[in-house]
């Protein structure tokens, strides 16, 4: 267990509006530190989580956005998720984890730039796991992201 003052340190704290629900993201000294993503992310007090399955470049109508072009899929698969968000009186900065399914044979740094846009509207950088497989439910599907929020209550 870390001392109470070195915790205080190591702690970047988002402004929470109800002082009872708070999400705390650590980034301890011994970790790489990366202004994209965050180390720790932990959940208190009276809330809602909210768990967004595995979202891909695909529209309402089934027409897949983006094909061959991770940049443009990851673009539009995070349009997705702040829709998502949205539907449950969520914002971005209810957002602390990112799972991103990334199909093997590409480029990673190409999907990262099409993550930019969103990224810069987040307070905190999420906890990101990115995981690289074979293959997706489509052939043309170049990655998959779910997304894990915490709507504090008012």
């Amino acid at each position: 267990m870390l001392d109470k003052r070195l915790q205080e340190k190591l702690l970047y704290k988002q402004q929470p509006e109800n002082m009872n629900s708070t999400v705390e993201f650590l980034n301890p000294d011994e970790l790489l530190k990366n202004p994209a993503f965050s180390q720790i992310a932990i959940t208190k007090g009276n809330g809602s989580t909210i768990y967004i399955g595995g979202q891909n470049a695909i529209t309402k109508d089934l027409e897949i956005i983006g094909k061959g072009d991770i940049t443009l899929q990851t673009e539009y698969i995070l349009k997705n998720i702040e829709i998502a968000l949205n539907s449950c009186d969520a914002t971005v900065d209810d957002l602390f984890k990112l799972t991103i399914y990334i199909v093997q044979g590409q480029d990673v740094r190409k999907g990262f730039e099409g993550a930019q846009g969103f990224l810069k509207k987040l307070s905190n950088p999420p906890v990101i796991t990115g995981i690289v497989v074979a293959g997706l439910a489509n052939p043309d599907y170049l990655v998959e992201i779910e997304a894990v929020a915490f709507k504090r209550e008012k």
